[in-house]
């Protein structure tokens, strides 16, 4: 697996686990109840955090600097918030949201469009 997969595994991770983290309380049932919970919501900022640590170094070194994982970090989670919060919590996004997904995405691929990548 090369360095630009595993920085995007980490970020895709990262921002699935902070959804439940965050959004998770709104889930009916058992599951509202779970991520309800103080020390639930706490204990998984640790994996979060590491994750997107992590991310952080391995852009370093791909990159050679701070800002592209920000954009990236950025334009990876709006995406990664919509189409969760449109597939679980049935929250359909209007068309301002959709215009933001969209540049959320133009962000990601500006990031890499400088990139050399040597096969």
């Amino acid at each position: 697996m090369n360095q630009i997969t595993t920085l995007l595994i980490y970020l895709v991770v990262a921002n699935v686990i902070a959804w439940y983290q965050i959004q998770g309380q709104f889930l009916s049932g058992k599951a509202g109840q779970i991520f309800s919970n103080d020390f639930i919501v706490i204990l998984m900022g640790v994996p979060i955090g590491w994750l997107l640590w992590k991310a952080a170094t391995l852009s370093y070194v791909i990159f050679g600097g701070v800002w592209n994982i920000r954009m990236i970090g950025f334009g990876l989670g709006t995406v990664i918030f919509g189409v969760m919060t449109a597939s679980i919590l049935k929250e359909l996004p209007g068309w301002h949201t959709i215009i933001s997904i969209i540049l959320a995405v133009a962000i990601i691929l500006l990031q890499f469009s400088n990139l050399n990548i040597k096969a």
